[in-house]
């Protein structure tokens, strides 16, 4: 198997805070690599030492076979970078934004002025072509900076919550568009906070929190490891009575765990429990408020490992 990237015991402090503590990550080639984790999780910091622009406090990395920490220069002409913040030069129009990167990366012009207007179509931004940036949307400008990530047809590529702030109707354009890159056999690492952008489109996933990997496999598998049946979740007003109410649904046979959330919830997964819902409510004597029955998501594995939300 042949790798683009690896890291061993990779880690980044800032002072007292250890933004990344220690990733072992072996990421195939040709993958769409999901790194799902809330804000401040370290997502972000990781993808700025394997792209070069953080120096590691520790550890060791190679990316396409080159190390981050001596190689840099011949790591930057083969990746392509989405930040999360918008870079963009505001008085040029979107097409100019998009020859700048084309003509530092060195392509010929005759190459990359038909492929800018082929990536413009994509994101149904053809037709503002020739406008300024400064008077795009939020949702437009990012479109943009995802085109110019990829103009030069990087073999790597980072997207750094690349729909963060999108409309879903543009989100799905973006999703689409990096389904698109999938297939030509060009690794994406995709940080997101969204559980529904990791489920949709990681081949395989990391899900970090606090600087640390709390799980990794593919979405299904992470999913699995919570059991078969439905997720149920709902809100009592018995709030300081919540691990009692647990202790009670978890003796029925076919509830398999359950978790106190937030403030005033609770989720139980229980085997058929769309059709059980009546016995549960009788077996923990108490009203199930605002219940929602669903599968089991990705949400519900961070919920699983950590005893919180995503955003909690």
């Amino acid at each position: 198997m042949e790798l683009a990237i690896e890291t061993k015991n990779l880690k980044k402090y800032f002072n007292e805070i250890h933004a990344v503590d220690g990733i072992d990550l072996q990421i195939p080639k040709g993958t769409l690599y999901g790194v799902l984790g809330p804000n401040g999780a370290g997502k972000t910091t990781t993808l700025k030492m394997l792209s070069t622009i953080l120096h590691p406090t520790s550890g060791d990395a190679t990316v396409l076979g080159f190390d981050i920490k001596k190689e840099a220069r011949e790591i930057k002409k083969r990746i392509g970078v989405c930040p999360q913040e918008l870079v963009l030069y505001p008085r040029l129009t979107a097409k100019e934004n998009i020859h700048l990167i084309a003509q530092m990366h060195g392509m010929a012009k005759k190459d990359y002025k038909e492929k800018t207007d082929e990536l413009l179509g994509k994101m149904n931004l053809l037709d503002r072509s020739n406008d300024l940036v400064k008077g795009f949307s939020g949702g437009m400008k990012r479109r943009i900076n995802v085109l110019m990530a990829v103009i030069h047809e990087p073999e790597l590529l980072f997207f750094d919550e690349p729909t963060a702030g999108l409309d879903p109707q543009s989100r799905r354009v973006v999703w689409d568009f990096i389904r698109d890159f999938q297939e030509k056999d060009c690794t994406i690492i995709l940080t997101t906070h969204s559980m529904e952008e990791a489920d949709d489109l990681s081949d395989e996933l990391i899900i970090i929190d606090y600087g640390k990997i709390i799980a990794k496999g593919t979405p299904d598998e992470l999913k699995g490891k919570l059991g078969e049946g439905d997720i149920l979740e709902f809100k009592v007003k018995e709030i300081d009575q919540r691990e009692e109410i647990i202790k009670l649904a978890t003796k029925l046979d076919y509830v398999q765990w359950g978790k106190p959330v937030g403030k005033t919830r609770i989720i139980i997964n229980a085997l058929d429990g769309l059709r059980r819902v009546s016995e549960i409510m009788d077996t923990i004597k108490v009203k199930m408020e605002d219940l929602s029955v669903r599968k089991n998501t990705l949400e519900d594995v961070f919920i699983d490992l950590t005893g919180r939300r995503l955003r909690d």
